[in-house]
């Protein structure tokens, strides 16, 4: 039985999809104007455990992720510019070009993660007819007015407005700042639809029964999860800082469009923080993972990293820390060789142990710790590794696909043990003895298996 800890009820609730088919995801992409950096990253692990481990119980899943590549403005409450366009004209190219850099960039980033793709990407520009239905939808609902400066929904209108986040919709009301926008309702109403403004041209805009213009930030993402998803889907994700704003707008337009339920799970990852405080672009503060690799960690280290922590719990960013896993990431990968290449049975009771903690809501450091179980068991090498592999189908460190080379034996290393392959072939004994102790002198041992001899290094 797999428990989420669901945001909205804010309770541990066993998972129960729509439809045993095809679970529904839809999580939160990037908006596309710089490289993510690696707390955004790290909720992007989060959300690749929670898909490897809904199929790992048993759940095919439909996972539909984002490109918001238009419509994310500088500031979150409707103004501001656009994020995509700014970056353009701050580097004097087109929007597209910027949009396509870093979406492929990220694509980049999540590659080097094993961070699997979704079932389908969509581009927020290539879905403005959806967009626009879904507005005129909220409008003959009379859910929509209009200011010179766009289309706006009503959240007066929603009597539950704010149950994800449980806002205190009185209280900031009371304690809102003085609005940029002074012809928007209530402080918490937020963009459908921006007109574009009269003296300047956007290199993204589009015709509306509105007027020019383009589509607000949360509106791509009920538009587009909802086409692809339903009206009504299982699971939706991201980051704890989507909570209060964006999410809690998702609800609020898809719900009131369609009368119904829009995702029945929300789950939300914690914050990477640095220096205690959280790690973000506006706060200049941001760390990429082309950094991390630059300072000689490999990406798998990095997720390795987030593995040691609960996704509801704040995990604090070091040079530092991130060594520490270097360092238990070398450890269990050398273990890892030293079980040799052939897999044997997965062992059942590691196994259902495993299973516990995943399905507790994916608490990942407690199935780490069955991990590092498996390794110190008395099962044989072989059965060790196939059980390693099984819970791999969760962890996602590709440990199936190591290779050889990732040991990094020396070159000398290696020709003396291909010299002592041919010896023991010619059954020339004593210079395969003399071979091995060789190798060993050099910090390295031979693990002789039916088919061929192994290396590892000496512990």
């Amino acid at each position: 039985m797999l428990r989420l800890f669901n945001t909205i009820s804010r309770q541990l609730e066993e998972f129960k999809p729509i439809n045993k088919e095809a679970v529904g995801l839809y999580t939160c992409g990037p908006t596309v104007y710089d490289f993510a950096h690696i707390g955004n990253l790290r909720t992007y692990i989060f959300e690749d455990v929670l898909k490897r481990a809904l199929v790992f119980v048993g759940f095919p899943v439909k996972h539909v992720m984002n490109i918001t590549d238009v419509g994310h403005l500088t500031n979150d409450s409707d103004f501001g510019e656009d994020k995509i366009e700014k970056t353009a004209r701050l580097e004097s190219k087109k929007a597209v070009d910027i949009a396509a850099f870093y979406t492929d960039a990220f694509k980049s980033d999540l590659r080097k993660l094993n961070i699997s793709e979704p079932t389908v990407w969509c581009r927020a520009s290539e879905h403005i007819a959806e967009q626009i239905a879904l507005i005129k939808k909220l409008e003959e609902k009379g859910f929509i007015y209009i200011t010179s400066d766009g289309v706006y929904f009503d959240t007066s209108k929603v009597k539950d407005y704010g149950k994800l986040a449980r806002l205190n919709i009185a209280g900031q009301e009371e304690g809102a700042r003085v609005e940029v926008n002074t012809e928007k309702k209530h402080s918490t109403d937020f963009a459908l639809w921006k007109f574009s403004p009269a003296d300047v041209k956007r290199q993204m805009e589009w015709e509306s029964p509105w007027g020019v213009g383009f589509p607000g930030w949360h509106i791509e993402c009920s538009a587009m999860s909802m086409k692809y998803l339903g009206e009504t889907f299982d699971i939706h994700a991201g980051g704890v800082d989507h909570v209060p704003v964006h999410h809690t707008n998702e609800i609020a337009q898809s719900e009131a469009a369609t009368g119904q339920p829009f995702a029945r799970y929300w789950l939300h990852g914690e914050f990477l923080l640095i220096n205690e405080g959280k790690m973000a672009k506006s706060e200049g503060n941001f760390i990429t993972l082309n950094a991390v690799q630059e300072k000689g960690f490999d990406p798998i280290v990095y997720r390795f990293y987030c593995l040691s922590s609960h996704y509801r719990s704040k995990l604090n960013f070091t040079w530092d820390t991130l060594a520490n896993a270097k360092i238990g990431w070398d450890k269990f990968k050398n273990k890892f060789f030293s079980l040799g290449r052939q897999n044997g049975k997965v062992d059942a009771a590691l196994l259902a142990r495993f299973q516990e903690k995943v399905n507790d809501d994916l608490n990942m450091p407690q199935a780490m710790a069955v991990v590092w179980d498996v390794l110190k068991s008395d099962l044989t090498d072989f059965d060790k590794r196939a059980t390693l592999i099984k819970f791999d189908e969760v962890l996602g460190l590709g440990l199936a696909d190591l290779h050889e080379a990732e040991q990094a034996a020396p070159a000398a290393v290696v020709q003396f043990a291909k010299d002592r392959d041919e010896a023991r072939a010619g059954k020339k004994w004593k210079k395969a003895d003399e071979l091995r102790k060789k190798i060993e002198e050099l910090g390295w041992l031979v693990k002789d298996e039916s088919d061929a001899s192994h290396l590892k290094r000496k512990e």
